[in-house]
């Protein structure tokens, strides 16, 4: 008991998006049997509410007929066959339309909890959970005696309001006595649905604190400590999907930050189709710096944008591929190209002076 309180007590960090995927991969999902029964148990107010009359009815004339003409029904192997498919017909129409009815509200009690998945981990054998050691730790422990007080409140809550419901009521099932068929049914559905409301809204009010309650016991039992978060991260940058994901948003942000400096540049060199590189140089600087360059489509980028900043695109396809192959971005040139680019830059300078560009 101690080493688990240690290891819970280690894990302090909310769980990684990765973590909660797994777990509900494994089964292990946010579950309120609360919010399931209160599904059901509104499943089962709308049959009794709207449709069990109409059901009823059907029910009672079938068997009224099926009664009328008892006399012609034969007691011997094949009459008696008979007998029991047409009962057995009868009562699967009828029931029908109710057990779907649960079915689905069933499923729509689960579905709105977590997403459907099939899995079949939950029914994998845990001896952990047949000890029977285990098992009178979960009963007398304080989540079981909380468990069952929250079961014993429950049921008080709900009587009470069954109470509430049904208490109108008394005068009419009073005089039920005298009343015929038909009014007996009308009165004992009215009163059926009465209590069933009362029922749902105390439900609505159990299954809603539930799940909150299931949802932050689930979120607890999915914290990580310090280690695993490290672990998964390792884990998670030698994934080749994600190192791609990972280099792609590293290209991006230099891409724009490449484009972001080609307004600023001194002069763009060219191939002139298929390179561009551009550099920057001002007074002061060792040597001109490569801010941008590209081939293909980010070339033609980088001249696009150069020209429409006024910055000066030059036709030298030999330097062009010599500094794009040799320069990284944000680096001064070599020196072996200093001669080919000082002279370029002269030119770039003597252009802006005679034809007054920006400087």
């Amino acid at each position: 008991m101690a080493g688990e309180s240690e290891d819970e007590d280690s894990k302090t960090e909310e769980p990684s998006q990765k973590k909660l995927d797994d777990a509900i991969k494994r089964g292990d999902v946010v579950k309120s049997q609360e919010l399931s029964t209160f599904f059901v148990l509104s499943a089962a107010t709308i049959f009794v509410a709207f449709l069990s009359s109409g059901l009823a009815r059907d029910l009672a004339r079938s068997l009224a007929a099926f009664i009328d003409h008892a006399d012609t029904i034969g007691v011997d192997r094949r009459g008696l066959t008979e007998v029991f498919l047409h009962l057995g017909g009868t009562m699967g129409r009828v029931l029908a339309l109710p057990a779907l009815l649960f079915v689905v509200a069933g499923i729509a009690g689960n579905a709105i909890q977590h997403r459907l998945l099939w899995t079949f981990e939950p029914l994998t054998p845990k001896f952990s959970k047949v000890s029977p050691l285990a098992g009178l730790k979960r009963i007398f422990s304080v989540e079981g005696a909380m468990a069952g007080l929250k079961g014993v409140v429950k049921i008080a809550i709900v009587a009470a309001a069954i109470w509430v419901a049904l208490r109108p009521e008394l005068v009419h099932l009073q005089g039920v006595v005298a009343t015929d068929g038909a009014g007996l049914l009308a009165v004992i559905q009215r009163a059926t649905v009465r209590m069933m409301a009362a029922v749902l809204v105390v439900m609505a009010f159990v299954a809603g604190a539930d799940y909150i309650f299931q949802y932050r016991r689930w979120m607890k039992r999915q914290r990580m400590s310090r280690e695993e978060l490290k672990e998964e991260f390792k884990q998670s940058e030698g994934n080749p999907e994600i190192k791609a994901k990972i280099r792609q948003m590293r290209q991006a942000r230099a891409r724009r930050r490449m484009m972001a400096a080609v307004p600023k540049a001194t002069v763009v060199v060219t191939n002139p189709t298929h390179y561009a590189v551009a550099l920057k140089y001002e007074p002061g600087m060792k040597a001109p710096t490569v801010v941008a360059k590209g081939v293909d489509d980010l070339a033609l980028k980088i001249r696009e944008v150069a020209r429409e900043n006024e910055v000066p695109v030059v036709e030298n396809p030999p330097l062009a591929r010599a500094l794009h192959a040799t320069v990284e971005v944000d680096r001064e040139i070599p020196e072996e190209h200093y001669k080919a680019v000082a002279e370029l830059v002269g030119f770039v300078m003597r252009l802006r002076q005679k034809r007054g560009w920006r400087g």
